[in-house]
């Protein structure tokens, strides 16, 4: 029997899937439809100081092969979360992570350290969020993530993880930047920036035109994101994100120099999809020799 678990930083993982971000809710109200055995972890939605109310609809749109969406980061502010969902995580049968937004570093800070003090597992700190209106995202900047970073981890004993954005220039300096503020890992990457128009009614697809574009064709622009920092990094931990809607997907990731891999847009099309792909990876192992997942990690066999 193949060998699922593997080490995320100071995170041991019982599977390398990670339920990412704003595709399970809160986790506790994921939990009765989707198959929470087969990941390693589940990431809530994130929160922020005071609650943001959203942008308004239209703010999905399918595009054929992927999806844009346009939330905005809708919650309740991190008062409410933790009195109605960081008292429920205890029950649940995935260790939670937590995830931080906020549009200065106190606000990340104060975010982080109120959801450090429940039974979050660990924090994940959303720098790349492509939806804000009128804000600037925090993961373009080497200087602002650094920041960010670097606040957080003065400020909580809890593992963090970075999100970052296939929209910045340069992925290996806010990559950089990250690491040196005290991140345990990166987690490569958000959405990137994209728009559909109706040709019938000729608006956009999206209320605010723009929107973060996800599914199977962020896959190469996310995995190339993985094999740049993981050269210019090779003891980084990465959590691979993007497009994943198979077990070869987990591991391509994998040989990239992913650790773990987040399942994101294909919970919206099926919310257990984590329980075949967890599957089909242990029979991608099994076919092949592979006695533990975690041997694939950046296995990847250059020209």
């Amino acid at each position: 029997m193949t060998d699922l678990s593997v080490a995320l930083g100071p995170v041991l993982m019982r599977s390398p899937l990670v339920a990412a971000s704003g595709t399970v809710g809160s986790v506790v109200d994921f939990a009765g439809v989707g198959a929470l055995e087969a990941y390693g972890a589940a990431v809530a939605k994130s929160v922020s100081g005071t609650p943001w109310p959203g942008n308004p609809d239209p703010r999905l749109a399918s595009t054929g092969a992927g999806m844009l969406n346009a939330i905005g980061i809708q919650n309740p502010g991190v008062a409410t979360w933790v009195d109605d969902v960081g008292l429920l995580l205890p029950g649940l049968s995935v260790p939670v992570w937590g995830s931080v937004v906020g549009k200065t570093v106190g606000e990340f800070v104060e975010v982080a350290g109120k959801l450090a003090a429940t039974a979050i597992e660990a924090i994940e700190i959303n720098l790349s969020c492509p939806n804000l209106a009128g804000e600037a995202i925090w993961a373009l900047d080497a200087e602002a993530t650094g920041a960010v970073v670097r606040a957080v981890r003065s400020a909580v004993d809890k593992p963090i993880g970075a999100k970052l954005s296939p929209n910045a220039q340069d992925i290996v300096a806010i990559a950089r930047a990250a690491l040196k503020g005290g991140a345990d890992w990166l987690v490569l990457t958000n959405t990137i920036s994209g728009a559909a128009i109706d040709i019938e009614t000729r608006r956009p697809l999206l209320s605010r035109t723009t929107g973060g574009y996800s599914g199977p064709p962020l896959k190469p622009i996310a995995l190339r994101c993985v094999i740049e920092v993981r050269s210019a990094f090779p003891e980084a931990q990465i959590v691979g994100c993007g497009g994943v809607r198979s077990g070869s997907d987990v591991v391509e990731y994998l040989l990239a120099g992913a650790t773990a891999v987040a399942i994101g847009t294909a919970h919206f099309e099926r919310p257990r999809i984590g329980r075949t792909i967890m599957r089909q990876v242990r029979a991608y192992c099994e076919r092949n020799g592979v006695d533990r997942v975690s041997d694939l990690i950046g296995a990847v066999r250059p020209w």
